[in-house]
């Protein structure tokens, strides 16, 4: 039986290489980190600012990943919780053969209305806000010229989010494992738990030490986690 792949979608305005470190790290799950366009090693091609073209474009790539393999994590943290939760519901509809987990981090639940809007800000104001609502702040956007490079992808990202609209439709069927960094003053465990809400498969919520980024920190106890979710006997495997 082969690995579980492991689908990861990153925070607003990041790329596949946010994931470099947790290729390997583990030998009992296959990260793949997903490539979107318009940014990394698809920088030549437009990007997508709005979700259904964007959903247009990842999912048949996704599933041309994912032929043959028997088990899938879509994993997304912040921003990246909201394409993995998309993802998920073509993927179920397209793919029944597959056995999904959706594994969300340091993210709301869908429909959740967001307060402090910042798409069309002038830049200082934007990347401020960014910080505010994001809980981080990349040092790059302190570089005028790395900024210049990095703006463009993070105001097209923050506003797919800022204007998402949920269409609560039929719930997933699905197990949905839910995280935040114990520390998250962005993302309450009361608001984490509200996913449960979204699925009438299994739910579980868990906490990380650190805050709202604490994966960069602890990559490793959130890959235990995902591990632990998508087959228990498994989970006790060695690392890589």
């Amino acid at each position: 039986m082969s690995n579980p792949a492991v689908l990861c979608f990153p925070p607003a305005g990041a790329g596949a290489g946010f994931f470099h470190s947790w290729l390997g790290h583990r030998s009992d799950l296959h990260v793949m980190p997903v490539q979107l366009p318009g940014r990394e090693r698809r920088l030549a091609e437009d990007e997508c600012t709005d979700l259904d073209s964007l959903l247009n474009v990842i999912v048949p790539e996704l599933l041309t990943a994912i032929n043959g393999v028997e088990r899938v994590v879509v994993f997304g943290h912040s921003y990246g919780a909201l394409l993995a939760y998309e993802s998920v519901r073509a993927l179920s509809a397209l793919a029944p053969e597959v056995a999904l987990t959706l594994v969300v981090s340091g993210s709301q639940r869908p429909g959740t209305p967001r307060a402090g809007r910042v798409t069309g800000l002038p830049d200082d104001e934007f990347v401020a806000g960014v910080a505010r609502i994001a809980g981080y702040r990349h040092p790059a956007l302190d570089e005028p010229e790395l900024r210049d490079l990095l703006l463009p992808t993070l105001r097209t990202d923050v506003a797919m989010h800022e204007n998402y609209r949920h269409d609560e439709g039929t719930p997933l069927d699905v197990p949905v494992l839910a995280v935040r960094g114990r520390d998250d003053d962005l993302v309450s465990a009361a608001e984490l738990a509200a996913w449960r809400e979204l699925t009438t498969g299994s739910f579980e919520s868990a906490e990380i030490d650190g805050g709202h980024m604490y994966l960069v920190d602890s990559p490793a106890a959130l890959l235990d986690l995902i591990s632990r979710a998508v087959d228990p006997a498994r989970a006790l495997g060695a690392l890589a």
